[in-house]
């Protein structure tokens, strides 16, 4: 389900990964679903991060939010999803690759984080959920880097496999 030009829109299109993904489990017995790791991968512009699928709640798109004073430039502000207050962040701004350029393509990807805390990351698009075995993940501890935990090598190119916990700043950076 990869390519899917702007992005996954709705709802029903993020239960169609979720039931491929889901499918796909059930494979033809040659890898153990236990060595698998399930990555909703995304981009930046034409660089590819992902985030595992279990902490991904929903993907919905960018919509009008409310600004938060004196919050840091990352945070765009806050918006309601039924009924729950969800704070987005700039993804792009929070890695340091300057400030997004917002527009009806952008998706909001909504994770859950400790202690049930809900957050929005905006994202250029969604590409599709990534089945990695454990053998493609590489600690990203040797790199400079602080928000991302892991490197996947994906053919011929690496999706770096963000943590979410740091990217909310409640883990040290």
């Amino acid at each position: 389900m990869s390519g899917l030009d702007g992005g996954i829109g709705d709802a029903s299109d993020w239960e169609g990964i979720a039931r491929e993904a889901a499918l796909g489990l059930r494979g033809d017995g040659r890898v153990e679903p236990a060595s698998v790791r399930e990555l909703l991968v995304f981009h930046l512009d034409a660089t590819a991060y992902a985030l595992p699928v279990d902490c991904v709640r929903e993907i919905v798109r960018l919509r009008e939010l409310t600004k938060v004073p004196r919050a840091p430039s990352w945070l765009l502000g806050i918006l309601a999803l039924r009924g729950e207050v969800v704070e987005v962040i700039d993804l792009r701004s929070r890695l340091g690759l300057g400030a997004s350029r917002l527009d009806r393509s952008n998706r909001v990807v909504v994770c859950r984080g400790a202690e049930d805390r809900v957050s929005g990351l905006v994202v250029d698009g969604v590409t599709e959920v990534y089945r990695a075995s454990e053998d493609l993940l590489r600690p990203a501890s040797g790199l400079d880097v602080t928000m991302v935990s892991e490197i996947c090598l994906r053919d011929d190119q690496f999706v770096s496999l963000l943590d979410f916990e740091r990217l909310l700043g409640l883990e040290d950076v």
